[in-house]
């Protein structure tokens, strides 16, 4: 594992193909990247960039075609599925575009999720761990809403609740604000900052939004597969 001060996350080399043969397409071309603990990072660039594929890279979901992958001091390539399945489970949090939450499911349900598969059961520390989380995204009136009851900006607050649950490392957000008006999209932008803020943990924002990236410590740009800028950035 990691020590304190280390890089919670890097890439080296990483390079992903898709298809064979002569349809065979090379969307990353040899990323190095790294993630320093607390960081709060904005990642940018055009569509068909590789800001997804990366990002699916980076959260253990894809397999690059060459290069490793540390997350937290573990050389993730010597694990097997099993293991990898576990590993991304407690040391990675994701927030995408679209809130996925379960809809049947209420709001503090929703957040206990991670927890339950990870232990493979449910337990009263649990819920108060979830109400505990609702209550810091400002949400524990709510917790016993089912989702489909939810705001949009509300159900996203959820699902960063949810990306919390595990006491990740790193959360990895992709366009979390995306689907939100400007409002909302600043008070959940605004939430992120201050969870990075109060807990230290990383962050890796997928954003198009120039304005919520200039309010994020650096600002990382790749295009056509390659990270072309990188440098900290001084929140307005």
């Amino acid at each position: 594992m990691g020590e304190a001060g280390a890089d919670v996350l890097r890439l080296e080399g990483i390079t992903r193909d898709f298809g064979e043969g002569e349809a065979r397409t090379r969307v990353l071309r040899g990323v190095d990247l790294s993630l320093g603990r607390g960081e709060f990072a904005a990642l940018m660039g055009p569509s068909g960039s590789g800001k997804s594929t990366l990002l699916h890279i980076m959260g253990l979901l894809d397999k690059p075609t060459g290069g490793r992958i540390l997350l937290d001091g573990q050389d993730t390539g010597a694990l097997d599925d099993d293991a990898l399945t576990r590993y991304r489970g407690r040391t990675l949090g994701f927030v995408f575009q679209f809130h996925h939450l379960l809809p049947e499911f209420t709001a503090i349900e929703n957040v206990m999720i991670p927890m339950a598969a990870d232990k493979g059961r449910l337990d009263p520390s649990m819920r108060e761990c979830a109400m505990a989380l609702l209550e810091r995204v400002g949400l524990s009136a709510r917790a016993d809403n089912r989702a489909t009851t939810l705001s949009g900006g509300q159900a996203q607050r959820v699902a960063i609740a949810r990306s919390l649950a595990m006491n990740p490392k790193i959360v990895l957000a992709d366009e979390p604000t995306g689907n939100l008006d400007t409002q909302t999209a600043d008070e959940v932008f605004s939430l992120l900052r201050e969870v990075n803020r109060a807990q230290k943990v990383t962050f890796l924002v997928v954003t198009h939004d120039h304005r919520l990236a200039a309010r994020t410590d650096r600002i990382i740009e790749l295009v056509d597969g390659r990270i072309v800028s990188d440098h900290p950035n001084q929140p307005g």
